[in-house]
């Protein structure tokens, strides 16, 4: 049974409820406002993970690269040992893009004639700045990481960018599936009727040689334009199906006791839960510590009057704290320190 300790942390078990859910759960996101600390809370989750003995993988989708500034090296697009049981990777958006767009560049020159590849690669570059290209390209990278991943590790931990960029792709699942959903209806209906046309023009010996004789490589390439769309959408749809099971994958808010960090965690819930994303447990990171002086004091007593705010708003959620430290969280031990801090022991 949940218990909550005077200093409003919640904790089930012997553990805190953030692992507890993190053990529980296949696909953990953790997002919220920037510059709460999401980067170090969910790194500090995946060692917590790794050191019961779980495989996990950290996978940072911010573009400030902070996975590689925590821990202190360099981390790129490809899984990296940190410490045993945990590998990591940080998703580079401009490079996701590139590889994005090299692979729609090489499927159009597959489909299209010779005398169009010059207008293609126009269309491609003029797409790479295009609104909602990096949110696309990125998620379909996400989905490939899920899927190769799923069977690899127990685990896979999602730090997430600020608050507005991960409430936009979260949504984006739903929405590409629905695209792309329709662009195949639209490529059956097309295809019924060019074979309505040549069964016409049978009957009536006025067949049009264009549509009605098509040749084998016309027709090849129409059947991998449908090969495309419904592998898109399969990517999509298995990934939609996967982060709204409730069973599989939870959302966690990290957030700061603060006035707007408290707002935009009540107005992310909100957007989350439209979206059919299962949030289960809120995170107030860097809280004053009691009984440190009389400037900390009043900082508490202000971070209470904004935690008032947020139990209020969303009272069903369990709450952790997690306190305040005297130095900046950099390198394996660090952030191995506060996976400590996370377990339950010792608690009044």
């Amino acid at each position: 049974m949940a218990q909550t300790y005077g200093d409003g942390a919640i904790s089930t078990g012997s553990y805190w409820v953030l692992l507890d859910l993190a053990k529980s759960k296949k696909i953990l996101f953790f997002g919220g406002k920037g510059g709460v600390g999401k980067t170090t809370v969910s790194a500090a989750t995946a060692i917590a993970c790794a050191n019961v003995g779980a495989k996990v993988l950290l996978v940072s989708t911010d573009p400030a690269h902070n996975l590689g500034h925590l821990f202190d090296r360099s981390i790129g697009s490809e899984p990296l040992r940190i410490t045993a049981g945990l590998d990591a990777l940080e998703l580079d958006p401009n490079e996701t893009v590139n590889v994005h767009l090299k692979e729609i560049s090489s499927a159009l020159h597959q489909l299209m004639p010779p005398n169009l590849y010059t207008e293609v690669d126009k269309h491609i570059a003029l797409s790479k700045d295009a609104p909602g290209m990096h949110e696309a390209a990125l998620l379909e990278r996400i989905a490939d990481v899920v899927e190769d991943g799923f069977n690899e590790y127990d685990h896979i931990v999602f730090d997430t960018a600020p608050s507005g960029h991960t409430a936009r792709l979260m949504v984006l699942p739903e929405m590409m599936s629905a695209w792309t959903e329709g662009l195949i209806k639209r490529r059956e209906k097309a295809d019924r009727f060019a074979e309505f046309v040549r069964e016409l023009g049978d009957d009536t010996s006025m067949q049009d040689k264009t549509i009605g004789n098509r040749d084998n490589s016309e027709q090849e390439r129409e059947s991998r334009i449908r090969q495309i769309l419904l592998k898109r959408r399969h990517k999509f749809t298995h990934l939609r199906d996967r982060i709204s099971d409730t069973e599989l994958s939870s959302f966690v808010i990290v957030l700061a006791a603060e006035r707007l960090p408290v707002l935009e965690t009540i107005e992310l819930y909100e957007q989350l839960r439209q979206a059919n994303i299962s949030v289960d447990c809120l995170v107030v990171n860097k809280r004053a510590p009691a009984d440190s002086g009389e400037f900390l004091r009043e900082r508490r007593e202000q971070e209470e009057l904004h935690l008032i705010t947020l139990n209020d708003s969303l009272p069903s959620l369990p709450r952790q704290d997690i306190f305040l430290r005297a130095h900046d969280i950099v390198g394996l031990r660090a952030v191995e320190s506060m996976a400590q801090q996370m377990k339950a022991e010792d608690i009044d």
